[in-house]
């Protein structure tokens, strides 16, 4: 269905919902392809600045996989087909693996988080959550473990004995508990999360784009170096920041004390 992906534009925020809420909004492989192809909009579009991924109703963000696509599609497909696209393609959901969006991007949790869906919400920089949002890694219950980016950016995020609890046991765990642990930024009335986030996101639309994009970069690519190659990365970066007009447009509003209107240029 083309409408189980829905993409909104919101000044420079892009909201992007997955519309599938009779399988609690879990994806099968057309509507992971039509994701895949929103990101790489919202990513080529200059004017769009910061998005917000979230899913329909209130019971789920995303339940992950639709297995029976999935296993029909394991079942006939061939396997190089397989293969190439787990070792080259963008992942579930179109950015757990192979990420070069450089924007910032918020998850809005409302609901079930489930193996591919909280490896979604992992992949994203920001995630804030309802009270009912249930996270969990199921796969060690069916036989395999996560593929698409779960393994290696919980530890990030959680550390590494929470990632082994998680991981370990398949359970499912509540909102609290990923709050706790740092999952979660932020816990919101399930009636508020989407308002609210939309305004974060606003805000953050507000701020540089392209030291937004720039440090995000750093931040990400500096993960697992030594400090001394990061910080080598940073000061190039902002040296290259330093060639902008948006800085000069930043460095004249805070003289001028007023708000700064960032061209990305």
């Amino acid at each position: 269905m083309a409408d189980d992906i829905l993409y909104e534009t919101h000044d420079h925020v892009r909201l992007i919902t997955i519309n599938r809420p009779d399988v609690m909004n879990s994806l099968n492989f057309e509507a992971n392809d039509r994701l895949t192809d929103m990101w790489d909009e919202f990513n080529a579009d200059d004017d769009a600045r910061v998005a917000v991924i979230t899913g329909t109703g209130e019971k789920a963000f995303c339940a992950g996989a639709d297995l029976k696509n999935y296993t029909m599609n394991f079942a006939t497909r061939p396997a190089p087909e397989f293969r190439d696209q787990f070792t080259n393609g963008p992942g579930f959901g179109g950015i757990t693996r192979h990420m070069d969006i450089w924007k910032p991007v918020i998850a809005a949790v409302n609901g079930y988080a489930m193996s591919g869906g909280l490896e979604l919400a992992l992949a994203c920089d920001i995630r804030f959550a309802s009270p009912n949002a249930t996270f969990a890694l199921q796969d060690v219950k069916w036989g395999f473990h996560a593929c698409d980016g779960g393994l290696i950016r919980l530890p990030w995020i959680v550390g590494l004995g929470n990632t082994m609890e998680i991981f370990l046991s398949g359970d499912r765990f509540d909102a609290e508990h990923g709050h706790r642990i740092g999952l979660w930024n932020r816990i919101i009335p399930q009636e508020d999360l989407l308002d609210e986030t939309l305004a974060y996101a606003q805000k953050l639309a507000s701020r540089a784009p392209l030291a937004h994009r720039l440090g995000k970069e750093v931040i990400m690519r500096s993960l697992g170096r030594t400090v001394e190659d990061g910080v080598r990365f940073e000061s190039r970066s902002f040296h290259d920041l330093g060639q902008t007009a948006d800085l000069k447009e930043g460095t004249d509003s805070f003289r001028e004390k007023r708000e700064a209107e960032f061209k990305g240029r």
